[in-house]
C-alpha cells in the first residue's frame, strides 16, 4: 500500500508511506529542483494500482523579479517559463515509477533533480512516539555492473518473547531496494539524497525509471507471479475477470436517486476489488480481501465473512475464497495468549513487525466471538446461492468444529447462552459485534465488565445451528440436522424468555455477570431481526422501537441510544453509525414484510453516501440527528475509507428492496420487489444463481406497486414472486399455497 500526501509526496507522517506486510519501508519520498519544491498542478489515481502527477517549476535561469508586469491575468512566471516534472507510478508486488522532465522554454536549462528518501520500518500500528528501540536499519548506495544504481534499506530485528506459555525467539529481516533501472544521466548519492544532473535544451526531455523492490524474509506470495510486469498483468487480468462476471446495475430514471444508486454500487464493486488480497487468492475467481484502508490492510475473519455474504448478489467468488482462507487457521489447541481454542475461528492475522516479532499475539489472534458463529451461516448462504454440494461440502467440517467450539468453550456456565471473556494479557476486552474497549455500557453509562452475553451473539449462534441443519439435511446427514434444528428451536425460546425487555418493548443489549440484564438500547437488536430469533409476537414492537429517533438518526442507526449517558456521536461504538449494520437490518425488516422500514433505512444510507466523495460509505460516521442544525453527518476521526463491509452493505440493502431470495438447490429465485418512489426502476444484469445467469428489470407501477420482467435467462431457473416465508404481512398464507401447488405440479 502506497499512501502519500495530497501533494503526491511521502512525508514523515504516521498515515503515509510505502507499507509492505504492514511495515513502513518508506517514510519520506520527495523530489526537488535544486533546493526548490516542485509545485503540484494535477495529481490523480488512474486505476486502483496506477497514479500520475504533473508538477512544474520556473526555469532555474529565470529572474522572476526582472519583469513585474503580470498582465491582466496575474500571470505567474512559473507558467510562462516552465520546467515540468511528470511522475507515473504503478503498484504491484513492487512499485514502478517513471520520471519525465520537459523544458517548455526556448533556452537551455541546467539543474539538479534531487530525490530525498528515507525508511524506518515501523509497524503500521506504531509511530516514533510509541516505538521501543529494536533492531538495526542499514542504508547503502551502490552502482551495479549492469548499469543500474540502488539505494538499499536493510532491516534486521529479533525478540526473545515469553507470553503465557508462548516462548521463543522471533527474527525478521526486511528490506527495500530503490533501484534506478534507467536514467538519462548517471545519479550520485550526496547529503542523504539521490542527485541527477539534468541538462535540457529548449523543449528537451529527460527520463528515468525507478523500481522500489521490497524484501520480506520467507513470506510466500502464492497468488501472484514474481516480477513487476508479470504481477501487474496477472492482477489486472484477475480484476477484469471479476468485473466482467459480476452483477451490474442500471436505471433509466434521471430525476430520482436511481442513477446515483447504480453509481454507488459500481464504486462499491471497484472498492472490493481494490481491497483484494491477491497473494492469498484461492484461485482467480475465489478470493478474499482486507478489511479497509488505511488501517486494516490485513485479514479480519468476521469482516470478510460479512462481506462475502452481503455482496453475494454482486459476486459469488468472495464466499468460497473467504471460507477457505479462514478455515486454514481454525483454532487447533488452547492458547490463552492468542485467545485460541479448538474450533474457534480467526479474528485477525497480521504480518507487521510487532506481530512477526511476537510482541503481540496478532500474527494469529482469535479474540472474536463472532467469527466461529458466522462461519456456518456463510456456508449456508453459499449453499443457497450455488446449490453446489461438492463446493459446500469442503466447508462443512470447519463449520461443525466451529459450532462445537460454541457449545464447549463459549457457554461458560452451561446455561445455553454464549459468553465472551479474553484470557490473553494482550487481548481484546470486548469480543462481540462492538469490540472497542468501552463499547458495552449499562443504562447509567457505566462500563460492563466481561464475561458478557450479548444479544447479537446469541442470534448468530441460533442462525448457525438453524441454517446448518438445512445444509446437513441436503447432504444426507439427517440425524445431525435434526439435532441442530431442535437445539436452535430450544435456544430461541430460552432467548426470548431471558432477553425481552418489557419496559422498552425491546431486547436487552446483553447479560452481564450473574446474568444481570444490560439495560441499554442499541443497534445490536437489529441483528436479531435478520437471524430470526425473535418470537413472532415480539417482532413488531422491537422493529418499531428500532426506528425511534433516539436510535435512528435519519441517516442510520446509532450504536447506542442518545438517551444513554455514555452517548457520544463521535465514539467508535457508543452512538456512531456503522453502515455495515444497515444491510443486515434491512434484510431483517424484509424478512418480516416491513417494506416501509426497508425503504427508510436504504434511503437514509444512500442519501448519506451521496454526501461523501465517490458515493462511498465510510467505515463509521457520527450519530448526529438529521435536522436543520445537522444537514450532513460528521466523520469518526480515524474512519477507514473504503471499508469492505460498508461496501458490501450497499448490495444487501438493494437485495432487500428487491426481495431477492435465491434457492439454487431447487433452481429457484424468489423475488418480492417493493421499490420506493426514489428508486422507481432498476435493472439487475448478469446475476448468478446456481448454474443459471439471469437479468431482471424491476419497476414501479403508477399505482405504487412494484413488478418485474425477466430480460434474459441462461440455464435452469424458476423465478417466483413470493413474500418472505416469515412475513407478517397480509396475504402470505395464500401465496404459500400457490407456491406449494406450483412446486407439486413440477
Amino acid at each position: 500500500m502506497l499512501a502519500t500526501g495530497l501533494d503526491g509526496w511521502v512525508h514523515d507522517d504516521p498515515d503515509q508511506g510505502l507499507y509492505v506486510h504492514q511495515t513502513r519501508m518508506l517514510c519520506a519520498y520527495k523530489y526537488r529542483l535544486n533546493d526548490v519544491d516542485w509545485i503540484p498542478v494535477a495529481l490523480s489515481k488512474l486505476e486502483q494500482h496506477t497514479w500520475m502527477g504533473y508538477y512544474i517549476q520556473a526555469a532555474p535561469w529565470l529572474d522572476q523579479n526582472a519583469n513585474p508586469d503580470r498582465g491582466s491575468g496575474q500571470v505567474e512566471a512559473v507558467s510562462q517559463q516552465t520546467i515540468e516534472l511528470r511522475l507515473s507510478r504503478s503498484v504491484a508486488n513492487s512499485v514502478r515509477e517513471d520520471v519525465q522532465l520537459t523544458n517548455f522554454t526556448q533556452e537551455e536549462a541546467r539543474f539538479e533533480l534531487r530525490l530525498q528518501l528515507d525508511g524506518d520500518f515501523l509497524d503500521q500500528a506504531e509511530d516514533e512516539d510509541n516505538r521501543e528501540p529494536r533492531g538495526e536499519l542499514r542504508r547503502g548506495w551502490r552502482c551495479s555492473g549492469d548499469g543500474t544504481w540502488e539505494y538499499d534499506f536493510d532491516y534486521k530485528a529479533s525478540n526473545k518473547y515469553s507470553h503465557q506459555g508462548n516462548e521463543g525467539r522471533a527474527e525478521i529481516h526486511r528490506g527495500l531496494a530503490v533501484r534506478i533501472m534507467q536514467s538519462d544521466s548517471s545519479p550520485e548519492f550526496r547529503d542523504g539524497q539521490i542527485v541527477f544532473q539534468v541538462a535540457l535544451g529548449p523543449h528537451g526531455t529527460w527520463g528515468a525509471r525507478l523500481e522500489w523492490i521490497p524484501r520480506v524474509e520467507d513470506i510466500q506470495e502464492d497468488g501472484i507471479p514474481a516480477g513487476f510486469d508479470a504481477a501487474m498483468q496477472e492482477m489486472s487480468r484477475r480484476k477484469e475477470v471479476y468485473i466482467a462476471e459480476a452483477t451490474s446495475f442500471s436505471s433509466a430514471e434521471s430525476d430520482t436517486l436511481g442513477p446515483f444508486v447504480c453509481d454507488a454500487l459500481e464504486q462499491a464493486k471497484q472498492d472490493l476489488a481494490a481491497l483484494r488480497l491477491y497473494d492469498i487468492d484461492r484461485n482467480e475467481r475465489e478470493w478474499t480481501m482486507a478489511a479497509g484502508l488505511p488501517l486494516y490492510i490485513a485479514l479480519y475473519g468476521r469482516d470478510v465473512l460479512t462481506v462475502g455474504w452481503q455482496s453475494a448478489m454482486m459476486s459469488l467468488g468472495m464466499m468460497p475464497g473467504t471460507l477457505s482462507t479462514i478455515a486454514r487457521d481454525q483454532g487447533a489447541r488452547k492458547n490463552d495468549w492468542r485467545d485460541e481454542e479448538p474450533g474457534k475461528m480467526l479474528h485477525e492475522a497480521h504480518t507487521g513487525p510487532l506481530s512477526a516479532l511476537r510482541l503481540n499475539p496478532r500474527a494469529r489472534y482469535y479474540g472474536s466471538a463472532t467469527t466461529a458463529k458466522f462461519y456456518p451461516v456463510v456456508v449456508s448462504q453459499l449453499w443457497h446461492w450455488t446449490g453446489d454440494k461438492e463446493l459446500v461440502a469442503a466447508f462443512v467440517e470447519p463449520a461443525m468444529r466451529a459450532m462445537q467450539w460454541m457449545d464447549h468453550y463459549s457457554d461458560f456456565d452451561r446455561d445455553g447462552f454464549y459468553e465472551y471473556l479474553t484470557r490473553s494479557e494482550q487481548g481484546v476486552r470486548h469480543q462481540g459485534w462492538k469490540d472497542s474497549r468501552d463499547a458495552m455500557v449499562w443504562g447509567d453509562g457505566s462500563q460492563v465488565d466481561p464475561p458478557i452475553t450479548t444479544c447479537e451473539e446469541q442470534s448468530y449462534g441460533y442462525a448457525a445451528k438453524l441454517y446448518m441443519s438445512e445444509v446437513l439435511w441436503f447432504l444426507d446427514r439427517k440425524e445431525e440436522a435434526w439435532r441442530l434444528f431442535r437445539q436452535a428451536q430450544e435456544m430461541k425460546k430460552h432467548f426470548n424468555d431471558a432477553f425481552w425487555w418489557p419496559a422498552e418493548s425491546f431486547f436487552y443489549m446483553g447479560l452481564g455477570q450473574e446474568n444481570k440484564p444490560i439495560d441499554s438500547v442499541g443497534s445490536n437488536v437489529g441483528h436479531l431481526l435478520a437471524a430470526g430469533i425473535m418470537d413472532d409476537s415480539l417482532v413488531r414492537p422491537a422493529a418499531d422501537r428500532l426506528m425511534q429517533d433516539d436510535l435512528y438518526t435519519g441517516w442510520g442507526f446509532r450504536t447506542l441510544s442518545n438517551k444513554n449517558p455514555a452517548f457520544n456521536p463521535y465514539s467508535y461504538h457508543r452512538g456512531s453509525v456503522w453502515p455495515v449494520e444497515h444491510g443486515t437490518i434491512a434484510l431483517g425488516m424484509l424478512r418480516y414484510g416491513y417494506h416501509e422500514y426497508v425503504q427508510r433505512i436504504c434511503l437514509g444510507m444512500f442519501e448519506a453516501a451521496a454526501m461523501f466523495d465517490y458515493g462511498r460509505l465510510p467505515e463509521v460516521f457520527s450519530g448526529h440527528q438529521r435536522d436543520e442544525q445537522h444537514p450532513f453527518p460528521a466523520l469518526y476521526p480515524k474512519t477507514n475509507w473504503p471499508q469492505a463491509w460498508s461496501s458490501s452493505a450497499m448490495f444487501l440493502m438493494v437485495q432487500s428492496m428487491l426481495g431477492l431470495y435465491p434457492y439454487a438447490p431447487l433452481s429457484i429465485l424468489i423475488v418480492d420487489p417493493h421499490l420506493p418512489d426514489w428508486l422507481p426502476e432498476l435493472t439487475v444484469s448478469n446475476l448468478d444463481v446456481g448454474k443459471a445467469v439471469i437479468s431482471i428489470r424491476f419497476y414501479r407501477e403508477k399505482d405504487g406497486k412494484s413488478n418485474y420482467e425477466v430480460l434474459e435467462k441462461r440455464g435452469k431457473l424458476r423465478v417466483i414472486r413470493q413474500a418472505s416465508p416469515w412475513s407478517q404481512t397480509d396475504g402470505f398464507a395464500e401465496r404459500v399455497v400457490d407456491l406449494l401447488s406450483s412446486l407439486a405440479a413440477g
